[in-house]
């Protein structure tokens, strides 16, 4: 479809440079992305609705003549004032006044930064304070890229080298090399000497670094905004070298670990987006890839790449390009989710987007990602600090495979820290989702209580439990207690069999597009560690105002959580979240009120959940085999029961999940209900698609007489469906269900022989009615073995 051009107005940036957004700015984008902060309040009526949304969660619905939408969007723009403000002070301890805007003489500046760079000496906070985010004049943009970039007065590392290049690749880095200089307005005589420049730099990169060179890797165009600086051979190979240690992330390739980092902080902000765009399997590096390997460069006009260069330089942060790409997705929300086009074309709309950013654009560009780099919790740069620098850091670094992960995830130690703070930052509002009886025996004092069986248990009771939960959060946040926060952090036990169930809650916040959601890592194991490592005195002089148990009793650091509590305790000192949560909600109905404190102080009897891990012999006395009263009797030929009621094996590392194997893409789309209507069909299953990581998908299970097949619905393609798996009944070695969750249930596939079962593929489903879909199914499983015995 074709975008709508939007004139905006905007507001005077500090000294004598022009407003950002005066008159034109994004204009040629195709829909408009404004900070609150750069508009006056005359200029808002002619915002589009996209500005407002961007910088208020939820904004997408409601009208914006409404008096929330007003408040909202006046808290906004005090936020995005001071937002700018500390971006415009930088670290330099700048003076309020100045951060504020103080108008400084026409000039000035600039001749402070000249003076400053030709006395020598000058150092990054010093260039910073004399900015203020203002845009570098060229004739001093080498001087501070230099001092940004570490390398002034570093020798040359080319001079040992013996010129050689002899790559096995050497003809396409030559190739790239030229292609590169045709784009540039390089003089004719001076070509074939940059040439050799800018070749012998990758070469000789290539070689000291021993890595091997790829034209989709976007090293060269690194280079094109460093040429415009007509440095020397040593200093363009130094600053190019600079550039690449500290600022292209490791592994920045496609399927790459920067790629499935930037889904999770599009999650966090951005969840409906971040959801349709994995609907149609446009994952972050089939888009992104030359945004993150080349700063932008590949796309972006030369004094384009130059603004953004300086302002990404002078902030220092490696991590802050990842906001400046979100920045770049939010802006194009709007026509991304009305897009009708294919997903070729999508990907090429989104990968070209960087194009059309003009010099004006530049300033509410890193206004806004300022802005979501403070609504973003520090972990996302602690956990993942060795992305950047030397590959040496990187080796021990956590191996945690990020494109598994459900959420973004956030340590114990910064939940202890953010909800100490007072103002501004990332406040979080604590659900732990263990099972009643481990919350009782010690929690988190500022933890919500969710028990995660309800959603399968008594899915109303859930529904009712979350309700509670949002409005007990609202209700914490304005009363200003300590245990509110607008970004929501499920904590479980930390043991990764009995977290399945609290994935399952957060897939249902996720897929109910609910932004700021987050995990606490290590869940409550990780939480008393931490307690114990930094309270070395003992828990009486240290954690205990950290830990409640709503018992009345203490629990022990040492203890595994779960486990009874050493000692009775006194209480002394430990404040639950009941009292807490007291003051948030004395102005609600005493129902709600009451609702909320049953829900943190869980007393009735605890959720009968068995343990994953329970040895064999004793799981082989829950299930309940085939009896041969049965009407359909007859256990399986040399194989184990197909159906039994009761725990589930435990999960197998080892085994496969078959219905993520393919990729949507080479899946077959099919009409549900062409198929549903198949003369061959005997039974369709309405259900939801589980998979292990909590995520459920609306499915179909339909069984003909010899297959039963998945049919998991298009979201974004009404009445349409991918074949998600097709299966052989006589494949089927095993059906187990859940005692306490007997709709949940788990098909293994596999064979069968005397020396034990080979599962070979496992998928389990959320089954509404599911003792007649098992019933039903396993008779036919029973027609098809006695026919193959016959």
């Amino acid at each position: 479809m074709k975008a709508e051009n939007i004139q905006i107005s905007g507001r005077p940036a500090p000294g004598p440079a022009p407003g950002a957004l005066r008159g034109h700015s994004l204009r040629s984008w195709p829909c408009s992305v404004l900070s609150p902060a750069a508009a006056p309040p005359s200029s808002r009526a002619r915002l589009p609705r996209f500005a407002a949304r961007a910088l208020i969660p939820g904004g997408a619905g409601g009208g914006d003549s409404s008096r929330q939408g007003d408040r909202l969007w006046e808290e906004r723009r005090r936020e995005g004032n001071a937002s700018r403000a500390r971006f415009t002070a930088g670290r330099a301890g700048t003076s309020t006044a100045m951060a504020e805007g103080e108008e400084t003489p026409p000039g000035s500046w600039i001749k402070d930064l000249a003076d400053a760079l030709e006395e020598g000496g000058c150092d990054l906070e010093t260039v910073r304070n004399i900015i203020q985010g203002r845009q570098l004049p060229a004739d001093l943009r080498a001087k501070v890229w230099k001092i940004a970039l570490n390398v002034v007065g570093k020798g040359d590392s080319l001079a040992s080298w013996d010129g050689s290049l002899d790559l096995p690749e050497q003809s396409i880095i030559h190739k790239d090399c030229q292609e590169l200089i045709d784009q540039l307005s390089v003089p004719e005589e001076e070509k074939s000497v940059l040439i050799l420049d800018i070749e012998s730099i990758i070469t000789f990169y290539c070689k000291s670094r021993n890595v091997k060179y790829s034209s989709c890797l976007g090293w060269i165009h690194l280079l094109k905004p460093l040429v415009h600086l007509h440095l020397p051979r040593s200093d363009l190979y130094n600053c190019f070298y600079a550039i690449m240690n500290k600022f292209i992330p490791r592994d920045c390739f496609m399927k790459g670990r920067p790629f499935h980092l930037f889904r999770l902080l599009l999650q966090y902000h951005e969840p409906e987006l971040c959801s349709f765009l994995d609907t149609k399997k446009m994952t972050p590096d089939s888009y992104a890839l030359n945004w993150l390997g080349s700063l932008f460069s590949y796309y972006c006009s030369a004094e384009v790449t130059q603004a953004i260069w300086d302002g990404y330089l002078q902030q220092a942060d490696p991590f802050f390009i990842y906001f400046l790409m979100l920045i770049i997705l939010v802006n194009a929300k709007d026509v991304i989710l009305a897009q009708e086009s294919d997903k070729e074309e999508m990907i090429k709309f989104l990968e070209t987007s960087p194009a059309n950013l003009d010099l004006e654009d530049i300033e509410d560009l890193f206004s806004l990602a300022q802005y979501y780099c403070s609504k973003t919790p520090a972990s996302f740069r602690k956990d993942n600090h060795s992305l950047f620098g030397s590959s040496l850091l990187g080796l021990k670094d956590d191996d945690t495979d990020l494109s598994q992960a459900l959420c973004l995830a956030v340590s114990v130690s910064e939940i202890l820290q953010a909800n100490q703070q007072q103002g501004e930052g990332v406040r979080f509002f604590v659900v732990d989702c263990r099972p009643a009886e481990q919350y009782n025996a010690g929690h988190l004092s500022t933890a919500f209580h969710l028990d995660s069986d309800l959603m399968l248990q008594n899915p109303s009771e859930f529904a009712q439990s979350v309700k509670s939960l949002l409005e007990a959060q609202k209700q914490s946040i304005e009363s200003g207690s300590i245990a509110g926060g607008e970004h929501l952090c499920f904590m479980g036990s930390g043991r990764e069999e009995e977290d399945m169930y609290m994935n399952m809650v957060l897939a249902h916040f996720l897929q109910k597009n609910k932004e700021y959601v987050s995990i606490a890592k290590g869940g409550f194991m990780a939480l008393q560690q931490h307690l114990a490592d930094i309270n070395v005195e003992g828990p009486e002089n240290g954690y205990g105002h950290w830990i409640a148990s709503t018992s009345g009793s203490r629990n022990s650091i040492n203890s595994v959580d779960g486990d009874a509590p050493n000692g009775s305790g006194d209480g002394k000192g430990v404040k639950s979240l009941v009292n807490k949560m007291t003051v948030a909600l004395k102005t609600k109905s005493v129902n709600v009120k009451e609702k909320v404190i049953s829900f943190i102080e869980n007393t009735s009897t605890p959720v009968d959940r068995i343990p994953f891990n329970i040895s064999w012999p004793d799981r082989a006395s829950l299930e309940r085999h085939v009896s041969s009263s049965d009407r359909v009797g007859k256990p399986y030929r040399g194989v184990k029961p197909v159906f039994s009621i009761g725990d589930e094996e435990e999960y197998d590392t080892d085994e496969i999940d078959n219905s993520s194997m393919s990729d949507d893409d080479r899946k077959e789309v099919v009409n549900i209900q062409t198929w549903i209507n198949k003369p061959d069909v005997k039974y369709n299953f309405p259900c939801n698609e589980v998979k292990e990581n909590g995520h459920m998908f609306p499915s179909h299970l339909l069984v003909t007489a010899t297959h039963m097949y998945c049919l998991r619905e298009i979201p974004s393609r009404k009445g349409l469906a991918y074949i998600q798996s097709r299966q052989a009944l006589n494949s089927v070695v095993k059906i187990t269900s859940k005692k306490k969750h007997p709709e949940l249930i788990t098909f293994k596939y596999g064979n069968s022989n005397t020396s034990g079962i080979e599962i070979l593929a496992v998928e389990r489903y959320l089954i509404p009615n599911a003792g007649d879909a098992t019933k039903a199914i396993k008779q036919q499983i029973m027609k098809v073995l006695d026919a193959l015995e016959n």
